[in-house]
């Protein structure tokens, strides 16, 4: 159990929070798709904590690391709590699965088999055609043996054991005597064969099954099978000079946090590329196996992998249910999903003004993915070809698999204009897809930075210097998310573009400081981590200290991602000792307890899991009704603050601070989607008490739509900003 003191362990509230997300894959108010698809997401959430988070804790037990964590534990207890937490949790998604999801979808009249022994005999001949014409030419199993080694498993790969036993009086290659049977000269026992098969990634894992029509109804019943189980039924095929005893699915999952020593590595980009193919053949930290599986592969699996039973996971189920993502993109069940939202217009951008002439207006708020991403887009595309504009720098973190940022910046440099890039090479799982676009961009011409040695550039910011009559406009796009196209409809996030010359003399001092070693005496606007970042927030936090002790309104807003800064939450601590009225919107990780008698009585906490993934940065502070409004690329973590380039910037315009309060209040009456954080840790949802359902996501949905109607005119009036009232 988790010791009491202040403040929660990291890892053990990020549990908390993927518990949060399995809630809705139970919640029967969502579409069925929608209930996939959290399930789904659940899964991909926990491979990679325990490829990152479960990783680097058995780096540090191996290290000796002997240090306790913020909530006060030791390494070693925070794995053995995360194992069991874990456990648990895995447990309750296969209970989703079978209790819940399974019989959804057989009402549905959808059956996903999961055990080949269903199939009927039609459905037989399909599965066993289909594996002699589309899998078997492509799988190949690998024996162990004296002379063969257990083989090096894949990282995430599906693979099938099996134990073999040779027939009597039949020679192999494997055992060419042929004639008796392996024993174990000691026990007298029969020796079997082990053997493995990786299920191949290059083929579909879902296999539609002829149509079947349910024999009381009439209706078409729709059935499928996963490709583990035609290959399981078909595995004696692979053997043919052997008996199968039995086999069954199973999953490694490795250690993936990669060690990149900087100082030392001549060239970073080899040497990322060089760790990441280490990736795959990292220590095996968890083993997932059908609760049926057959003890002596069992065993075999435990010792070849090095692996203790904490860190086997015994299921009742298929694994790996990230493969439901793949099932929600099956075309046909549109009607068991959530309506789709098509991204509105901003109502501050007149189309047929260019993107330089809407900025010139005015600064311009945008919120993803009720409002679309094409402005930011538009953006580059337009300095590229603008013979006005005469550099472009910009910061990429993650940006898309087909990205259009990145073929407008190659096109910007063909166009001659001075391109400067800072790709971060040490995004984390997408290190790979960085190097080819920095590979890329290079050879278009482009000016490319790979990082600063020691630090994560993590700040989202364009640059574009442009000629107008006799003067230079520095025109800035700065955000709380990545320049992913892809990602900007699936994430909240928000984004803001200027002209504001003092904003553009930063922004030129943050791109010279990214590129080189010059760094500004003072900034006009914004504010950077690693160096001012933290100051800045636990200054603004004391200020409204201040204003309560002189008994003042004091109030923080604050919306992030996880809190798990230790100074940061002290601070929240005094902060709420001193009267000052805290609310928190918090997706994933909270080390910070609330409702503590003289600690933290006047801070609730809020999380919020819908559709749409929470990602802005927001913070509001009262400040004695000048009301201060910010946004960042940083959550209030260590490595936000200590350990990224980030940038934290205001936003001034009265209509945009409107915009923000609107966007912050919203969430606060959420009592639909969001989770209130309790003394003990847990997440219950707020009582509604006779108040109707508030949607936060649902009711920006219809704002933004209703904002984009041509014929409401008031939308692209300037809003009148009053003085905002505690809610």
């Amino acid at each position: 159990m988790q010791k009491k003191t202040n403040y929660w362990n990291r890892e053990l509230s990020w549990i908390r929070f993927n518990t949060r997300i399995l809630g809705e894959a139970k919640d029967r108010s969502n579409p069925l798709w929608e209930r996939l698809k959290f399930l789904s997401i659940t899964s991909s959430n926990l491979d990679e904590f325990f490829m990152v988070r479960v990783g680097s804790l058995t780096d540090m037990l191996q290290a000796g690391y002997a240090k306790t964590d913020i909530s006060g534990m030791k390494v070693a207890e925070q794995l053995s709590e995360i194992s069991k937490q874990s456990h648990t949790f895995m447990n309750a998604q296969y209970e989703t699965w079978n209790k819940k999801l399974l019989p959804a979808l057989k009402d549905k009249k959808i059956e996903i088999i999961t055990h080949h022994e269903q199939l009927t005999q039609a459905e037989c001949i399909f599965a066993d055609q289909y594996f002699q014409e589309k899998v078997y030419p492509v799988i190949t199993p690998m024996a162990v043996d004296s002379s063969r080694p257990f083989p090096l498993i894949r990282n995430k790969s599906l693979n099938i054991c099996a134990l073999l036993k040779q027939r009597v009086g039949v020679s192999t290659l494997m055992q060419p005597q042929g004639k008796k049977k392996k024993k174990n000269k000691q026990t007298g026992q029969d020796i079997f064969d082990f053997a493995t098969v990786q299920v191949p990634s290059v083929l579909p894992r879902i296999v539609a099954l002829p149509d079947a029509v349910d024999g009381e109804t009439g209706a078409i019943c729709r059935r499928y099978i996963l490709l583990e189980q035609i290959m399981e039924r078909n595995i004696a095929q692979l053997f043919l000079n052997y008996d199968v005893v039995c086999a069954c699915p199973y999953r490694i999952t490795r250690n993936a946090d990669l060690t990149i020593d900087e100082d030392d590595a001549e060239d970073l980009l080899q040497e990322i590329e060089k760790q990441i193919k280490k990736r795959q053949w990292g220590r095996a930290i968890r083993l997932e196996v059908e609760n049926d599986m057959d003890k002596r592969l069992l065993k075999i699996l435990k010792k070849e992998l090095e692996l203790g039973d904490e860190w086997i996971y015994a299921l009742d189920g298929p694994l790996d249910f990230t493969v439901l993502m793949k099932f929600y993109a099956l075309d046909g069940f549109d009607a068991y999903k959530a309506p789709k939202y098509m991204p509105q217009n901003n109502p501050q951008i007149d189309p047929k003004l260019s993107i330089f002439e809407n900025i010139q207006k005015g600064d311009i708020l945008l919120h993803h993915p009720y409002e679309s991403f094409d402005p930011v887009v538009d953006f580059i595309k337009e300095a590229a070809s603008d013979p006005d504009v005469l550099a472009i720098k910009q910061t990429l973190y993650r940006v898309s698999g087909h990205s259009p940022i990145i073929d407008a910046l190659a096109k910007a440099a063909e166009n001659q204009k001075q391109v400067s890039v800072l790709v971060e090479l040490k995004a984390r799982f997408d290190e790979e897809n960085n190097i080819n676009w920095a590979k890329k961009l290079e050879k278009a011409g482009c000016h490319v930075i790979y990082g600063l040695v020691g630090y994560k550039t993590h700040s989202k910011i364009t640059l574009v210097v442009r000629k107008q009559e006799d003067k230079i406009v520095r025109y800035v796009h700065l955000a709380t998310g990545n320049y992913n196209d892809a990602t900007a409809k699936l994430y909240t996030d928000n984004g803001l573009f200027t002209c504001n010359p003092l904003i553009g003399e930063d922004a030129t001092a943050v791109f010279n400081m990214l590129s080189g070693y010059s760094e500004p005496m003072t900034w006009n606007k914004l504010v950077l981590a690693p160096h001012w970042m933290r100051d800045r927030f636990l200054y603004l936090i004391r200020r409204e200290i201040l204003h309560a002790q002189e008994n003042k309104e004091a109030r923080i807003i604050a919306k992030m991602n996880s809190l798990c800064d230790k100074e940061v939450i002290d601070a929240l601590y005094q902060a709420s000792q001193a009267g000052v009225q805290i609310d928190l919107i918090v997706r994933g990780i909270c080390c910070l307890k609330t409702g503590v008698k003289g600690l933290s009585e006047n801070i609730r906490v809020i999380s919020i899991v819908g559709n749409f993934l929470e990602h802005s940065r927001i913070f509001y502070l009262y400040n004695d009704g000048k009301e201060d409004f910010y946004m960042a690329s940083a959550d209030w973590m260590p490595r936000n603050l200590d350990r990224r380039v980030e940038i934290l910037f205001p936003i001034e315009a009265p209509q945009l601070k409107q915009k923000i309060w609107n966007i912050l209040t919203t969430q606060l009456s959420d009592n639909v989607k969001a989770s209130v954080l309790q003394p003990d840790g847990s997440y219950k949802k707020p009582k509604r008490e006779g108040r109707k359902k508030q949607c936060a996501q649902d009711i920006f949905c219809t704002q933004a739509i209703q904002a984009a109607k041509p014929c409401q005119e008031a939308a692209n009036q300037p809003r009148t900003f009053k003085p905002m009232q505690s809610s």
